[in-house]
């Protein structure tokens, strides 16, 4: 009995010691040195996974800048916007473009002509530009739907609002069809095509 009291006194002494170095290791040891460590590793897993993911978007740039081209290449080649750069210019272009859609569905103006085309101001400031002509016109039938369908199936695009189609009488003489336009129809329309906005218009603008 006497020879086991030094061994357990050992025994002890070491356990006291463990537990004075765990006590240690939780208020020293852990608190300024194992947790800042485990804090520095988590932040280098979420560096590694950022730098992963921008190694592979990197890799996509190619893909993406060419697929950027042909779309950029597909919508030049059936642009939306008129390409003028200024109301004016673009208004003028509306007049033109009205002018051969009519020619075109009756030559000579025989059968529809231009009883009068004047610019319209826009009101309100609107998110992109529009210029839009005020038409009226005297036509037949067909010649009034080839006109229609000329201005809105071209490109650039342009649109036609507020139509409004009244029915004339009857011509006695050709003489007098070929004055008044040759047609039976007294027509009018809003015809407006859009701009693109200016390369220094604010980003809402846009």
């Amino acid at each position: 009995m006497r020879a086991a009291s030094p061994d357990r006194d050992r025994w002890l002494a070491l356990g006291i010691l463990a537990l004075l170095l765990g006590v240690a290791y939780l208020l020293l040891v852990h608190p300024w040195w194992t947790a800042p460590m485990l804090e520095v590793d988590d932040r280098i897993g979420d560096l590694q996974q950022r730098d992963l993911r921008a190694r592979m978007e990197l890799r996509q740039a190619p893909e993406v800048r060419n697929r950027l081209q042909a779309l950029r290449a597909q919508a030049d080649s059936v642009p939306g916007f008129m390409p003028q750069r200024s109301p004016e210019l673009a208004t003028s272009a509306l007049v033109q473009r009205l002018e051969t859609a009519v020619l075109e569905a009756s030559p000579g103006n025989r059968s529809c002509a231009i009883i009068n085309r004047s610019p319209l101001t826009e009101a309100r400031q609107q998110r992109f530009p529009r210029v839009a002509v005020q038409v009226r016109l005297r036509c037949g039938n067909p010649e009034l739907a080839a006109v229609l369908h000329s201005l809105e199936s071209g490109s650039p695009r342009l649109f036609i609002d507020n139509l409004n189609v009244l029915t004339l009488g009857n011509f006695r003489s050709r003489g007098d069809r070929e004055a008044q336009g040759g047609g039976g129809l007294d027509v009018s329309f809003d015809l407006y095509g859009y701009l693109q906005p200016p390369p220094g218009a604010p980003a809402d603008a846009r």
